[in-house]
């Protein structure tokens, strides 16, 4: 999911719209140490602001000024930046890397309404391809089925070498079962980090807009509302009552499920007798090994706010390490 290029994606139609003018730097390739992925994402209007990045600060301002007089000419341009490794320290690399950048201005080669268009399709969480060919310039949408079993955005080149794509996948999306104090500290650190958060819980007192902002809340018990919306391969399921009659029935629906994390809150002790009450409803081992307990990375976390770092840090690990 890239929520961060969906949100940039819909300024950089606004700044369009509103006369501002529009252009959209992509990272297309890397070699060596470069500071940001393939496909982050960098945009300039015509009065010189920006957001987002395509580096870790190193090579924005000369970026901005290529996107500038992009705007200027209306034409798309691939670059290229460098660093050695003794110049690396001095712009904030930890050693020499190179990256491959397209610029692209919003008008004639990249159509307000192509852009207009892909707004659109992350916004209802379709599944889709931005391609280009880098030597023409000329781009299109693909529509696709998400893989279930892909965990990880791919965007790069094709085996061609010309043409790039940058895929934008339905959004990755947490789960979280009990609107407990650690619950209020992952959620907004969830936001953060790109995931958009559910909280389930039917007690009122616990999971309510007091408490926790604008997400989605749903007060069915825990189980009903996994059913109505079942977790997908970019879901993660968070289980935080501590309750065996909360955590129980969601763990039936989760383990079912293509969710690719699920963890639970307690000790090792609790986690034996939950794995005891699975195996008694039927739970195979293979199936039960799948939940992450106790719940988080282990990094000695005391406070509500340290085991939600420890919980998410083990939520991407578990997305973005290949195994």
């Amino acid at each position: 999911m890239k929520s961060q290029f969906d949100n940039l994606l819909k300024v950089a139609v606004q700044w369009h719209e509103n006369g501002l003018g529009a252009v959209i730097a992509t990272v297309v390739e890397t070699w060596g140490s470069a500071p940001r992925r393939v496909g982050s994402q960098l945009i300039v209007s015509g009065d010189g602001h920006m957001e987002g990045s395509v580096s870790g600060g190193c090579v924005e301002a000369a970026v901005v000024l290529e996107a500038l007089d992009a705007l200027k000419d209306g034409k798309t341009r691939l670059l290229e930046y460098g660093v050695s490794d003794d110049d690396a320290f001095a712009v904030g690399l930890a050693c020499g890397g190179k990256i491959r950048v397209l610029v692209e201005p919003v008008g004639k080669q990249m159509p307000k309404k192509l852009l207009q268009e892909l707004v659109d399709a992350i916004a209802k969480d379709q599944s889709v391809i931005y391609e280009i060919n880098t030597k023409t310039f000329q781009s299109r949408l693909v529509y696709y089925e998400y893989n279930d079993r892909i965990r990880q955005d791919r965007s790069g080149f094709k085996d061609d070498k010309i043409t790039f794509l940058n895929i934008y996948s339905p959004r990755l999306k947490i789960d979280i079962v009990g609107a407990v104090h650690i619950a209020q500290a992952l959620v907004p650190m969830a936001k953060i980090a790109g995931f958009s958060p559910r909280v389930i819980d039917p007690r009122e007192s616990f999971a309510n807009r007091e408490r926790f902002g604008s997400i989605e809340i749903s007060n069915d018990f825990p189980d009903v509302a996994l059913t109505k919306v079942e977790p997908n391969c970019r879901t993660a399921v968070v289980l935080l009552t501590h309750d065996p009659k909360l955590d129980d029935p969601a763990l039936h629906i989760a383990l079912r499920s293509e969710a690719f994390y699920i963890g639970a809150l307690g000790s090792r002790k609790t986690h034996m007798q939950r794995k005891r009450r699975l195996k008694n409803a039927g739970f195979s081992e293979k199936q039960i090994d799948r939940i992450y307990a106790p719940i988080g990375l282990n990094i000695g976390a005391a406070s509500p706010e340290e085991i939600a770092i420890s919980i998410l840090s083990e939520i991407i690990a578990t997305l973005r390490v290949i195994k």
